[in-house]
C-alpha cells in the first residue's frame, strides 16, 4: 500500500520509538544483568527517571521518552525479572526496589535531584522513593498510579485471582504483587514533603464500553477512596480520558506533566496544568 501524508508521520514516530528502545543495553549491577536506557543531555535542567508498572517493560515509555529527551536527561530500566534483566535474588518489596533503583542511578553517574515518573505499581514505588529521599527529588509524576491501601492483602485476594496470579505472572511479578499492600503501608509510614511538585494523572475513560477490571483485588470502601483522594493536598490532579496504559494511549499528557513539573521546581511553584 503506498504511503500518504497521513501515514508518514505515524511511520516516522514508530521508527523513532523503535530506535529509542534499541538504545537499551544490559549493564552489570550487583552481580546481575539489568536492562537500562540512558539518554544524557548535558546541561539539561532535570534528570527524568521512569519506573514501570507491573508486567510492563521500558519500551512502553518510548513515545514519552522521545519528547522528554529533547529537554532532559532520561533514564529508564527493566526491574529484575522484566524484559532482558536477570531474575531477582532480592526481596520484591518496595523498599528493596527503591534502594536498588537509587544504587543503579548512582552507578550510572546520574546525580540527584530527579524527576520521578511512575506508572501503576511503579507510581507506588516512586511515592516511596520521594518520601524516603525527598532531598533527591525534583518532582513527581504519577501515571494512573497505585496508591497505599488500594490493593488488598494477597491473602484476601479471591481464590481465582490467586490462581491466575500464579499461572500468568512470573515469579518476580508475583512477588511484587504480594508486596503491594505492605509497600503501601511503608509509604504511609513516612511523611510527605509538600514542597515537592507532584502531578497525579488519573485514567477516567468516557467510552460507553469501558469496563473497570480489578479481579477482586481492589479495596472499594469509602474510607480508602477518601484517603487516596486527599493524599498530596497540594498536588495537581488531572483527569484523562484514556486507558491504564496512558503513556502509550495519551503520551502527550504525560510529556506535558513532566515538562510542567520541571518548570514548577525552577520557578518554586506548583505545576501550571489544568488541575481538577
Amino acid at each position: 500500500m503506498p504511503l500518504n501524508r497521513c501515514t508518514l508521520p505515524a511511520l516516522a514516530l514508530a521508527l523513532a520509538s523503535a530506535q529509542a528502545h534499541s538504545e537499551a543495553v544490559l549493564q552489570d549491577f550487583s552481580g546481575h544483568k539489568i536492562e537500562v536506557l540512558k539518554i544524557t543531555k548535558p546541561g539539561a535542567p532535570a534528570t527524568v527517571v521512569f519506573e514501570n508498572g507491573s508486567r510492563i517493560t521500558l519500551d512502553k515509555w518510548d513515545k514519552v521518552i522521545l519528547e522528554v529527551a529533547k529537554e532532559a536527561t532520561v533514564f529508564a530500566y527493566n526491574r529484575p525479572g522484566y524484559g532482558k534483566s536477570d531474575k531477582p535474588s532480592t526481596p520484591r518489596n518496595g523498599k528493596t526496589v527503591v534502594e536498588e533503583l537509587r544504587q543503579l542511578l548512582q552507578q550510572q553517574g546520574l546525580q540527584p535531584p530527579y524527576v520521578l515518573v511512575g506508572h501503576s505499581l511503579g507510581g507506588l514505588y516512586m511515592q516511596l522513593y520521594a518520601r524516603a529521599y525527598p532531598q533527591e527529588v525534583q518532582g513527581v509524576v504519577l501515571v494512573d498510579a497505585v496508591y497505599p491501601g488500594i490493593i488488598k492483602k494477597p491473602e484476601d485476594f479471591p481464590f481465582m485471582t490467586r490462581m491466575a496470579k500464579y499461572l500468568f505472572l512470573n515469579s518476580a511479578m508475583e512477588a511484587e504483587v504480594d508486596q503491594i499492600h505492605s509497600t503501601g503501608q511503608a509509604v504511609l509510614a513516612m511523611p510527605w514533603n509538600d514542597e515537592i511538585p507532584i502531578v497525579r494523572l488519573f485514567n477516567v475513560p468516557k467510552s460507553a464500553g469501558a469496563v473497570a477490571v480489578d479481579l477482586g483485588t481492589v479495596n472499594e470502601d469509602e474510607q480508602t477512596r477518601t484517603m487516596v483522594k486527599n493524599m498530596y493536598p497540594k498536588s495537581c490532579k488531572v483527569i484523562v480520558d484514556s486507558d491504564h496504559q496512558m503513556q502509550q494511549a495519551n503520551p502527550e499528557v504525560v510529556v506535558n506533566a513532566i515538562h510542567d513539573v520541571i518548570s514548577a521546581r525552577d520557578s518554586k511553584r506548583q505545576p501550571a496544568l489544568r488541575c481538577t
